[in-house]
């Protein structure tokens, strides 16, 4: 038999002027042979990393799991109840420490979140740390798209100096470090994530400039949008129309926001043009911004920093006027241990709102959450003493099949948050042996 259809390129872009959008994976760029004997494309392998500060209530945290054997029961904790709808794609796992982050601070939290390292003590520039996981990732997995990986974060805020029991502010600013020399700057604002995956790029002046001179970024592709759509079977023409649908309706929000930044006075000095008022609002879009960059594949290792450190924000939105770090100083107090809580179920349900896009968004032979692995987490357990164990975490994601989601996995001993990045790895195609201090992979996780 001879086969004369030619799949589409992979990395096939609609250009406009100025600007080259990626595509998502469409039917039509699976070879010809593949497609006639009906063999899926390969998926693509994700990895992502969202890191929650300061902790948790453990007590609204954990689940009761001892009677189902090792599933997480119907009725979750009030923390992570939000997960309901995708429950059998997430893994709690308990009794996991980082050795590395003591004597115990929120600089070492974070810093030591994905590089499970020991940080230099220093307030000067002379930092050290350690390669972070995400990195050694896109190393690996990251090196046939746009962006090796891409660094994201909710606070805007880049202090510098020293933040913290004699730490540089370096180690709160910065998840990720592609040595332990270089930290890797995140960014915090919704346009900038947007162009930096679908515009242009240049300087904030010739940015600023290049979106006077276009309103939209799909207006710009539009000729070649068409001839595109002519190329397409009805199957790809509808994918390629949610596509844009998504991004246009992200360019709206970014565009309201802006608006609304323009004509509101607004208190936080540290809040740029363009970002949402609502810490909610923000996020969302961030998250919008994240499943469109894996929807391209523009990049296939993100971190994402939900909040920072010693973050004084509140949450009027959800009934929460306090600033959340006195919060987890709660002495023990009910009521403050009750708010505190209220924001980790807070953030807990923007990720489960994510994880439920991730589930509808069609990817190859399935969807992108069974095409991605996702690290949800924090650095500290008990916020009250600063402790290092017991942290709050989950894996969620459907790792091709192969992860073992609907569980509850704990250790009678404290296991290295290392194992756990380095079971990601592995299953994401990254042969490693060990990473930092790991002393295995995690057992059960995956099938």
């Amino acid at each position: 038999m001879t086969l004369t259809r030619r799949a589409l390129p992979r990395r096939r872009f609609l250009r406009g002027t100025g600007v080259a959008l990626a595509l998502p994976l469409l039917d039509a760029m699976v070879p010809a042979a593949t497609a006639l004997d009906r063999t899926p494309a390969r998926p693509v392998r994700r990895l992502g990393y969202v890191f929650m500060p300061m902790g948790a209530d453990m007590s609204r945290w954990t689940p009761e799991t001892e009677k189902s054997g090792g599933r997480l029961p119907d009725d979750l904790p009030p923390i992570l109840k939000s997960l309901a709808p995708v429950k059998d794609n997430v893994t709690v796992i308990s009794n996991l420490e980082l050795a590395n982050a003591y004597p115990g601070s929120h600089a070492t939290s974070n810093s030591s979140f994905l590089s499970c390292a020991r940080a230099k003590v220093t307030e000067s520039t002379d930092y050290y740390l350690g390669t972070t996981v995400d990195q050694i990732a896109a190393q690996h997995i990251g090196r046939d798209t746009q962006l090796p990986s891409l660094e994201m974060a909710m606070d805007l805020l880049k202090l510098v100096g020293q933040c913290d029991n004699g730490y540089a502010c370096v180690y709160q600013n910065n998840l990720s470090w592609s040595s332990p020399t270089t930290p890797l700057p995140a960014e915090a604002h919704p346009r900038m994530v947007f162009e930096m995956l679908f515009g242009e790029g240049g300087t904030k002046a010739q940015r600023q400039k290049a979106l006077q001179k276009r309103a939209s970024l799909l207006d710009s592709v539009r000729e070649d949008m068409q001839a595109l759509q002519r190329e397409l079977g009805p199957a790809d023409r509808n994918r390629v129309s949610e596509y844009l649908e998504s991004i246009r309706e992200v360019e709206r929000r970014i565009q309201a926001a802006e608006s609304q930044a323009k004509d509101v006075e607004l208190p936080d000095l540290d809040r740029p043009l363009g970002v949402p008022a609502a810490f909610g609002d923000h996020a969302r879009l961030m998250f919008d911004l994240q499943l469109l960059a894996m929807q391209a594949d523009v990049t296939r290792v993100i971190t994402f920093q939900l909040a920072r450190e010693t973050s004084n924000r509140t949450y009027p939105e959800i009934g929460v006027p306090d600033p959340h770090h006195p919060l987890s100083h709660h002495g023990n107090n009910p009521d403050k241990i009750e708010k505190m809580s209220k924001i980790n179920a807070f953030h807990v349900s923007l990720f489960s709102e994510f994880l439920q896009k991730l589930a509808k968004t069609p990817d190859g032979n399935g969807s992108l959450l069974d095409h991605s692995l996702y690290l949800y987490g924090s650095g500290i357990g008990n916020p009250n003493v600063h402790d290092h164990i017991n942290l709050p975490t989950l894996v969620a994601g459907g790792a091709a099949g192969q992860m073992r989601g609907g569980r509850h996995i704990t250790s009678d001993e404290p296991t290295p948050l290392a194992n756990v990045h380095l079971s990601l790895l592995n299953k994401a195609g990254v042969p490693l042996d060990r990473f930092a201090d790991s002393t295995g992979t995690i057992d059960g996780l995956f099938d």
